[in-house]
């Protein structure tokens, strides 16, 4: 836990002239109020008034007076903020008019399972890997989708965004993150960067400021960071695989049993169970635009069917060859145009109702799902995801275990967002449609 006099010391000692009071709405755009960093100490005592009518997914003109207030333990300097622009970003919670904890704030529907997880000495941990498209802009300075190279999985001679994807990198080590790996993925201009684990509201924390980061660099070099699902067709689209884990405080893997099935524990199994049950209700939220099921089709290892395996790469959940403190599952139907905080709340809560209810999954399927006839998917038992975001929200609208989880605010504010996002979408005339059907009929 890091103290108010110890951020105050950090200010003074790094000649700190701003602080970028950081929040996100309820899509997951990152949102930020600037002081000077002579007002830090006020406003870690007192917080910073906004207009919350004005944030998507808030509050009303008529309960439009909200409250930041800053979290300690989210203070980091930007490092490539210097001399009088030098600036530090600390992430806030909101609070409502009367001094209450807001339920639209995303934050706090995931803290809130975290201490529900906590109360039974549960630590959740998340490493998200998350990837996104170098583009290159127009004359006017607008994206296009004209990839930055045309390299492919893990090249390096053909990848042109090697040293911009490095200087990412270096920026959130210099943060602390602790940046496992990056790598060029299978399409032109795709990157990836992992994140290494932590607990997962500061997993969610970091997930927002490496966004900033990567958008503030790439602009930089002249690129364009998109972390659209599935900016270009045919190509492969980009994901969000989550890896995800319960600990003890000890540091003791709650996954991991060396006489178990697989050597996975029963929380394990029955942790997959839930997220597995519950897919379809966590799909709106996990792929939450809808050209997220542009990426959700066959042939693109985006998972389609609702399946676990150890080694099939086309499975809904993979469990990776680890094992001991390293037990882990990875969920792979999420991408990273969603909030982090309302997908690693609902992963969790998902995750939690499997053991509480002691959900079993069913066997894994190592068998590429793909070519699967439909017969044979129905004879194994294996479900498919939602094929668009009005399905997804039809699904999530029918779940208690996201009511409950999300709180009403989040839940029904969602639904509306997202169901106008739907509705405009579909009464929308494609090119397609033009070149394909106007000559036709």
């Amino acid at each position: 836990m890091v103290s108010k006099p110890e951020i105050m010391q950090a200010v003074k000692k790094e000649d700190i002239r701003f602080i970028q009071m950081q929040f996100m709405d309820i899509l997951g755009t990152v949102k930020n109020v600037t002081i000077p960093a002579s007002k830090l100490e006020e406003a870690l005592e007192e917080g910073v008034f906004f207009d919350g009518s004005s944030v998507l997914g808030y509050a009303t003109i008529e309960e439009s007076d909200m409250r930041l207030r800053p979290d300690p333990n989210t203070f980091v300097v930007i490092p490539w903020l210097q001399d009088e622009m030098k600036t530090a970003r600390i992430v806030c919670d909101v609070y409502d008019h009367e001094g209450n904890r807001f339920e639209g704030d995303p934050r706090a529907a995931l803290e809130h399972l975290m201490e529900r997880a906590q109360k039974k000495g549960w630590i959740f941990n998340t490493a998200p890997e998350y990837e996104f498209f170098f583009f290159m802009p127009d004359e006017k300075g607008d994206p296009t989708t004209k990839p930055s190279d045309y390299g492919g999985y893990f090249d390096l001679m053909r990848d042109r965004g090697d040293s911009v994807r490095k200087e990412i990198v270096n920026y959130l080590n210099a943060m602390g993150f602790d940046v496992e790996a990056s790598h060029h993925e299978v399409a032109p201009g795709q990157h990836e960067i992992d994140l290494r684990y932590a607990d997962a509201l500061k997993s969610a924390d970091r997930v927002a400021m490496m966004k900033y980061v990567t958008k503030t660099i790439a602009y930089k070099h002249g690129l364009y960071a998109t972390f659209m699902p599935k900016p270009i067709f045919g190509m492969n689209g980009s994901g969000m695989h989550t890896h995800q884990s319960l600990m003890t405080p000890q540091g003791k893997s709650l996954f991991y049993d060396p006489k178990g099935s697989y050597k996975l524990s029963k929380n394990a199994l029955y942790f997959m169970g839930g997220l597995i049950k519950y897919a379809r209700e966590t799909c709106a939220i996990l792929a939450s635009s809808v050209n997220s099921y542009k990426r959700l089709v066959p042939g693109y290892e985006a998972p389609v069917y609702i399946s676990w395996a150890n080694r099939n790469r086309s499975a809904f959940i993979r469990v990776p060859a680890g094992r001991g403190i390293g037990t882990r599952i990875e969920l792979r139907n999420p991408d990273p145009a969603g909030n982090p905080y309302l997908q690693f709340a609902v992963m969790l809560a998902a995750g939690f109702k499997g053991i509480e209810d002691k959900i079993d999954p069913p066997e894994p399927v190592e068998k590429d799902i793909f070519r699967m006839s439909s017969e044979e998917r129905e004879a194994l038992g294996i479900g498919s995801l939602p094929e668009n975001l009005g399905e997804a929200l039809d699904c999530m609208r029918r779940s208690s275990l996201l009511r409950e989880a999300l709180g009403e605010h989040l839940f029904s504010h969602f639904l509306y967002i997202k169901g106008q996002e739907w509705d405009s979408y579909r009464a929308q005339v494609s090119d397609w449609e033009i070149k394909t059907l106007l000559p036709a009929l």
